[in-house]
């Protein structure tokens, strides 16, 4: 069995969880160990601006992806040979997932994440890993079901693949 890393970003969205499904499915493939990272920011836009505030969003956090990874295990067949570690980092998500990327065998990140932006094909922080990973990156889009499904739950219309050219 290899010793391969491959690290995901989670952050509860239904693109992240997309992510962390599909990398599992390749470290049973593989062989490889599953680096999964949850990161928290606060406050997330205010700056520097924002009053002091002593909020730890890491136990939340933890609990959030520690669901998603459950779930990720109970969806992969040969899951529960594959070693996976959950981490849970206060800072910027694309800055964190960009270092944890030296030395591994791949980062995967969801197409888009909780930000505000809707219908964008690539959202900032896997614009950012492609760009400055330090090893390959693979940005996973959610199916035209899932796609339709997370529309249906947030209350947009379904749109139908968007041609990228």
């Amino acid at each position: 069995m290899t010793q391969d890393r491959i690290v995901v970003g989670v952050d509860g969205s239904v693109h992240a969880s997309q992510a962390l499904t599909w990398a599992m499915a390749q470290a049973v493939r593989t062989g490889a160990r599953l680096e999964v990272v949850a990161c928290w920011q606060w406050p997330a836009t205010a700056g520097e601006f924002a009053p002091y505030v002593d909020l730890d969003l890491s136990p939340a956090t933890r609990q959030a992806a520690e669901q998603a990874v459950a779930a990720a295990v109970g969806a992969a067949e040969g899951a529960q040979a594959v070693e996976v570690s959950l981490e849970v980092v206060q800072g910027r998500a694309s800055d964190v997932l960009v270092e944890r990327s030296d030395g591994a065998a791949l980062l995967v990140v969801g197409s888009r994440g909780r930000g505000t932006l809707r219908g964008v094909l690539l959202g900032s922080v896997g614009l950012h890993c492609a760009t400055h990973a330090r090893c390959p990156v693979l940005v996973v889009h959610l199916s035209d079901a899932d796609r339709a499904a997370a529309g249906a739950r947030s209350g947009e219309a379904s749109e139908g693949p968007v041609p990228v050219s």
